[in-house]
């Protein structure tokens, strides 16, 4: 599958609305993340952020007019499109990709490795320790979803490890009643040699983030490799600290990878409205 990335000046959050050249058509510039494909219903869920002046962030449907242009997307992936707007008809269109759900291993992404493990098959088994020296293996948590991210404790950028943290955060409190019985968050450290459990449960104390239900992960270097390994995660040292790729995934309650999200530059409330296109997907009809 052929993928091309976009210069992030293309992905400005900037969203500016202009008059179409034909006819009375509103256009708006659009950035949002995909959370459910439907080909032959020919459209496509997106959670956008806000238009400035039209309508607030929110997960919707939009229609397509032209099938095709739905053929790369995929769950997980962050676009920037364009909104059409004509007298009591509105579509999405022109679709651009700013960062892809890495689930084609022929494809180069930097600095993540390419994914393992495709989207839609099954992940290998794993078992790490949690904040609370707990074995958490993930054959364990068949019939839940389970949201992954990754970090490490020291990291001194708020928008790197601490924002997926306080994603999942949003994600907990959104989610509450469900948190640990349909929907389990798994927090990986690739720094297995200083964060151990208790630096971890510390960790997670600091945050607000002891929940039942959500585990922050430690194991052996050899576990931690691997897991990273799964999830197309890469990390090395630099100047006593660590660079990384940021990925989050999400697994469906048979085990399988049912979508990831590259990077940081998206919202928790995406974030939450893939999980509940997951937790709860539309019946087949």
């Amino acid at each position: 599958m052929n993928r091309l990335r976009f210069p992030g000046a293309f992905a400005s959050t900037v969203l500016v609305s202009v008059i179409a050249a034909s006819g009375c058509a509103r256009t708006y510039d659009v950035r949002g993340l995909v959370l459910r494909v439907d080909e032959p219903g020919a459209t496509v869920t997106l959670s956008h952020e806000a238009i400035p002046g039209y309508m607030e962030a929110m997960a919707m449907p939009f229609s397509v007019r032209q099938r095709r242009e739905l053929a790369h997307l995929e769950p997980g992936d962050r676009v920037q499109f364009l909104l059409v707007v004509r007298g009591e008809e509105s579509w999405v269109e022109r679709f651009r990709l700013v960062s892809a759900s890495p689930t084609d291993s022929g494809m180069l992404l930097s600095p993540a490795k390419p994914m393992l493990v495709p989207v839609g098959e099954i992940l290998p088994d794993f078992e790490l320790v949690d904040q609370n020296q707990t074995p958490v293996s993930l054959s364990s948590l068949r019939g839940r979803v389970v949201a992954v991210n990754f970090i490490y404790s020291r990291c001194p950028l708020p928008d790197y490890c601490p924002r997926m943290v306080d994603h999942f955060k949003l994600v907990s409190e959104r989610f509450d009643a469900r948190l640990g019985n349909d929907l389990v968050l798994l927090t990986v450290s690739f720094d297995p040699k200083f964060d151990t459990p208790d630096v971890l449960r510390s960790y997670a104390e600091d945050f607000g983030a002891e929940r039942v239900g959500w585990h922050f992960l430690t194991g052996s270097l050899d576990a931690i490799d691997r897991v990273c390994a799964a999830f197309g995660i890469e990390y090395w040292p630099d100047e006593g600290l660590l660079t990384h790729s940021l990925q989050t995934a999400i697994i469906d309650r048979e085990g399988r990878l049912a979508a990831t999200i590259e990077g940081k530059d998206f919202s928790g409330k995406q974030l939450g409205d893939l999980l509940e296109a997951i937790l709860d997907p539309e019946p087949v009809s």
